[in-house]
């Protein structure tokens, strides 16, 4: 029986050897300089490494690769030419982090609106706030949600638990009766004023780069926030700087920023009402690689009963 040639990390491979189909090859790299030895075989390739620059070289030298899986969602750095070229499909990591997302901008959320960075500053300083330094409630506000896909859908599941009105915005805009509320994507910009929280769960695409300019910030209300888990390309950072010193916009919860790192000197830091939390959204929580090797192994029985392997990564979108 021939074999499949699988190139994956060695950090994968007490969680995949023990399941893998009997007509996978899997050979495993520890180092980068590994990595690039073995891509020249690979013909399923699993090259993520925090470094994207190593993961594209192994991309381009793996001129057998049949089927490349991520554990990124995101995967606009990737030469999509070059693989549609050689036909390579693409699964991704998309819905691996999504719960912990959709935790993350609820703390978000409530991290704003309960005021309690300055309840921590204030323990620092052991100081006993006479009063609460925020006062919102989130039952009875109102949020637009720009995004549907699997966080998006976890991130309305969630705020519909807290009493919170959300709408969201998608391709399709879908039933619109009470409790759903749906926009499609010419829809949302004439209506920015009405909500009190705008989160952007967008992919990252020409369509979506600075979607969210001066002309939506100035429409927004003076009170609304607004929360980025998508990529920092979304928002066009100086004007959302300018609407920040302006205090034309109450505050913004950035779990990304362009660039990534944040320079140090970069205005966002010491803005009072701009939370930088440093793209660690999806990091909180600890079933990430294990969620990727169960897709994996899930996807290798596919891929060897000739069945379609998902999620999908569409190389014409982007997403």
């Amino acid at each position: 029986m021939t074999r499949t040639v699988l190139v994956a990390s060695a950090l994968a491979r007490p969680l995949l050897e023990p399941q893998l189909p009997e007509w996978v090859d899997a050979r495993f790299y520890t180092s980068g300089e590994e990595m690039m030895a073995l891509a020249p075989h690979a013909e399923i390739g699993w090259f993520d490494m925090e470094n994207k620059e190593p993961m594209l070289e192994a991309i381009r030298r793996a001129e057998k690769l049949k089927w490349l899986t991520s554990i990124y969602a995101g995967l606009d750095f990737l030469p999509f030419e070059l693989l549609r070229e050689r036909g390579v499909i693409v699964t991704n990591g998309v819905g691996i982090n999504a719960i912990t997302i959709a935790e993350y901008v609820v703390m978000g959320m409530l991290t704003i609106a309960k005021g309690y960075r300055e309840v921590v500053r204030a323990q620092d300083r052991h100081e006993w706030l006479p009063d609460s330094p925020g006062k919102i409630e989130l039952a009875g506000s109102k949020a637009l949600l720009l995004g549907y896909g699997a966080i998006g859908k976890l991130i309305e599941k969630r705020l519909t638990a807290f009493e919170v009105e959300v709408t969201t915005v998608r391709r399709t805009p879908g039933p619109s009766t009470p409790p759903f509320n749906r926009l499609g994507p010419d829809d949302w910009r004439a209506r920015l004023g009405e909500f009190d929280w705008v989160i952007l769960a967008v992919p990252a695409t020409p369509e979506t780069d600075a979607m969210i300019g001066a002309a939506e910030l100035a429409a927004m209300k003076a009170s609304a926030v607004i929360l980025n888990i998508a990529r920092g390309t979304v928002i066009d950072q100086s004007a959302l700087v300018e609407a920040l010193r302006a205090k034309s916009i109450a505050a913004a919860f950035l779990d990304v920023t362009t660039p990534e790192p944040l320079p140090p000197g970069d205005p966002l830091w010491d803005l009072p009402n701009a939370h930088v939390t440093m793209h660690l959204s999806g990091r909180a929580q600890t079933m990430m690689f294990k969620r990727s090797a169960d897709r994996l192994i899930a996807n290798l029985h596919r891929w060897g009963k000739g069945e379609p392997v998902e999620p999908r990564f569409d190389l014409e979108l982007g997403y």
